[in-house]
């Protein structure tokens, strides 16, 4: 059983060697590519690459000066405090929060729905006067009353933090507690901008107190804030910091108590040299007025570039238009920067010799979207694919410097992490046990369908010269990686027969769940066969490995062979894996008309209630799994998403029979069909909505997921325009299920202010993570009918 504590760990030069699973994969570096360095690189430096934070500001940088907001919600504790808000919360203590807008690059703005207030922030960068690398930028915080007379108003107090986590000193402004003689909080000097102010300037009447910390423990520092609070309100019965500050502070806090229906605008500058007349100059060219235009322009541009990208038909109503626009907008504005090192599952020839339970992946940096900032703010793999669906479209360049990061930590067996956990505020939101990554683990190679998109954007003319040019630059260096990428599957994870594969990781020994889980194939709880073994086939990885040899394929035929040595024969791969009959054979039931996986299966096993005695001799009632049915190999009669990869993958011919039958099972009311979108597990299953433990709900036994449903209709489209007798019906069932996932979604946006990590399969309600702008963001593509050519 995989160990998960951090009390035993090995550093490398325990071993005579760096063992393999934490050795880097021997290829320059994907991120050192001129493309994503000079201007490029400049303009991304500084953004709001804390995604796990309701407002954060970063560098792309490893010890970086990080910037955030947190202020008391109305709520108490059940010490009788006041909640601060900090990290973002999957609750209804907040009624909805999220980017309206953001560009990726040096714009963004948000708006957070606190009870009868609307804290909106606002940030954008300049590169104007300033000589610091990145140069300056600013944040705008409005205070607006909800639902309230304006003359009513209510006090807020809100904690800007700036902390540097190198340790670097900083430097209080000397008038923090009264700023009419001066807007300066504070500053100091970096390697990477040099000198710095950070500045604070407002119309409003506002009261400032601060406090300050030599370590910058940004994880626990709202805990800190509040117990400084609580010991000056025992004090003085005013809630308000202490004015003082640890020895060389390298973390300050600065309380703003002002009301609603305020402004607050904190400006940074950096590179300053002597004149103070120029810093000044800077100042008001980021705060007042003239930061009001420029956030306007900003706003202009986004609206712009949104209908340049996106082509969305003026029919579309404004509640649409706006749920569109929030799905680019959170897509964007919840791109990280993370850097740390993963924890590695040991070998267990180490394990055996040490008592070794993980071993540290190198340091490393990951730039990436994240699938849901309250749940899931670090980077998944099979999530990032989706992803960059829909990035591309809006900036390819940022698709490309994402994909590198991720092809960068691959390591020598071409194997990659699929959870990225880096750093301290990543591990924060992160249950211990999926802490530590399993290198016989893979995920879906869903970074090729992006490939393939962008290749067949080539050929319909998508990009200029330039861009053709950076794209295939960019896939000449990376081939080797992925060409070892596909190795590691086509090895590591293919099955006893030719031209099948199955996901490792299930756990054949478990008396606890009742299907075991494949959390490697991104469907965790989906039904796979009842006991693991050697012999399983799993339809969907098939499928993948399609993909991946045809992308594979695509990308010779446009590089040319150059004298780079291929390891596989991907044109006869692609040939194997799209043979109709073979699969057809493998997969396909005839009685059901649906692709199965195929294993050691029996329907008959059950959760039951036993008496457990446990180690200390205690006695307690547990839900056991138990077999009554003898298993067989034999297809697995669960029809679901796993059941309709052929179909998404279009190997199944247009005027094949079988299309026609998935289009009946798509249609089918008693099996996957809603009036929400298409059901993960059709309603026909043993499994549909079952519990897996005593305390795992059914995640993919039912729900409606956007990423398939994405995938199952571009298909629907394709089958719609390709010559065959099922285009006409493939066409309505393609309107109607368009139809439905928009409506839904708009709908639940319009109730709740949250696009959703999925949604319910009777109601339509949305459920599970908040802000789910990951790969439920597609439906921004659905609406804008943007599908992947395959």
């Amino acid at each position: 059983m995989m160990m998960t504590g951090a009390s035993h760990k090995i550093a490398p030069d325990e071993f005579h060697h760096i063992p393999r699973v934490i050795t880097p994969f021997p290829a320059p570096k994907l991120s050192h590519l001129p493309m994503f360095q000079g201007d490029h690189k400049e303009s991304l430096y500084w953004g709001t690459y804390r995604p796990q934070v309701y407002f954060g500001v970063r560098a792309r940088t490893p010890q970086s000066l990080v910037a955030g907001l947190m202020w008391l919600g109305d709520e108490k504790d059940d010490d009788g405090k006041h909640v601060m808000r900090h990290f973002c919360e999957n609750s209804q203590n907040l009624k909805s929060f999220g980017w309206r807008e953001h560009n990726g690059i040096d714009f963004g703005r948000q708006e957070l729905l606190d009870q009868d207030m609307i804290l909106e922030t606002s940030f954008v960068k300049s590169k104007e006067g300033s000589l610091g690398y990145g140069g300056d930028w600013s944040v705008r915080i409005n205070l607006i009353n909800k639902g309230l007379n304006d003359e009513v108003k209510r006090t807020v107090h809100l904690f800007f933090y700036l902390a540097d986590e190198g340790g670097n000193v900083l430097n209080l402004g000397k008038n923090v507690l009264d700023l009419k003689e001066s807007s300066l909080l504070a500053s100091g000097s970096r390697a990477d901008v040099r000198k710095w102010q950070m500045h604070l300037k407002s119309e409003a009447h506002v009261e400032t107190h601060y406090c300050g910390f030599k370590t910058p423990d940004i994880v626990n520092l709202s805990h800190a804030v509040q117990k400084n609070l609580a010991v000056q309100e025992n004090k003085s019965g005013r809630l308000q910091l202490s004015d003082t500050s640890e020895d060389s502070s390298s973390i300050y806090v600065f309380q703003i108590s002002t009301t609603t229906q305020s402004t607050i605008d904190i400006a940074f500058v950096s590179g300053i040299r002597g004149e103070s007349s120029d810093v000044e100059q800077r100042i008001m060219s980021l705060t007042g007025s003239p930061l009001s235009g420029l956030l306007e322009e900003k706003h202009i541009a986004f609206d712009a570039k949104f209908k340049e990208c996106f082509h969305l038909s003026e029919k579309l109503d404004s509640e649409t238009l706006m749920v569109g626009k929030a799905a680019i907008g959170n897509m964007l504005g919840g791109i990280g920067y993370f850097y740390g090192q993963s924890k590695i599952q040991a070998p267990k020839i180490t394990q055996a010799k040490s008592e070794v339970e993980f071993l540290l992946y190198w340091p490393a940096e990951l730039y990436t979207a994240v699938p849901s900032r309250p749940v899931f703010p670090r980077g998944f793999l099979w999530d990032e694919g989706f992803h960059q669906l829909l990035v591309w479209r809006w900036d390819f360049r940022i698709t490309l410097e994402i994909l590198g990061n991720w092809l960068d930590l691959m390591n020598i067996d071409g194997w990659i992490p699929r959870e990225q956990i880096l750093g301290d505020e990543a591990l924060s939101k992160i249950p211990k046990q999926y802490v530590v990554q399993i290198p016989s683990n893979g995920n879906p190679p869903t970074l090729l369908l992006v490939i393939r998109d962008l290749i067949n954007g080539i050929r319909a003319e998508k990009f200029n010269k330039e861009e053709r040019d950076e794209i295939l630059s960019f896939l000449d260096l990376a081939f080797v990686r992925l060409d070892a990428w596909f190795q590691w599957f086509n090895t590591s994870q293919k099955g006893k027969e030719m031209g099948s594969y199955y996901w490792h990781g299930r756990d054949s020994l478990t008396n606890r769940e009742l299907n075991p889980q494949s959390l490697s194939s991104g469907f965790d709880d989906y039904p796979r066969a009842s006991h693991p073994t050697e012999d399983e086939r799993h339809v969907d990885l098939r499928c993948w490995m399609y993909l991946a040899a045809d992308c594979m394929n695509s990308i010779i035929e446009f590089l040319g062979e150059k004298g780079r040595p291929v390891t596989v024969d991907y044109s006869s791969t692609v040939k194997l894996l799209s043979d109709f009959n073979l699969l057809n054979q493998m997969h396909y039931d005839h009685d059901l008309g649906a692709y199965l996986d195929f294993g050691n299966h029996t329907e008959d096993v059950r959760l039951v209630w036993k008496e457990v005695t446990g180690e200390d001799g205690r006695v307690s009632r547990e839900l056991v799994r138990e077999t009554f049915g003898k298993p067989e190999l034999r297809l697995v009669p669960h029809i679901g998403y796993v059941s309709f990869f052929p179909f998404m993958f279009r190997i199944i011919p247009p005027t094949s029979s079988i299309l026609e039958k998935h289009l009946d099972l798509i249609s089918n009311r008693s099996i996957v069909w809603s009036d929400y979108g298409l059901l993960s597990l059709g309603k026909t299953s043993s499994l549909y909505m079952k519990y897996n433990t005593e305390h795992e709900a059914p995640y993919w036994r039912g729900a409606i997921w956007m990423n398939m449903n994405y995938m199952i209709l571009s298909s629907l489209h394709h089958y719609s325009i390709v010559d065959g007798p099922y285009m006409d019906k493939a066409r309505t069932i393609y309107e109607e299920l368009r139809s439905n996932l928009i409506r839904n979604v708009v709908r639940n946006y319009d109730e709740t202010g949250y696009i959703w990590e999925h949604y319910d399969q009777t109601k339509g309600t949305g459920e599970g993570g908040r802000v789910f702008t990951g790969w439920s963001a597609l439906i921004l593509l659905i609406m804008s009918e943007e599908y992947p050519l395959f």
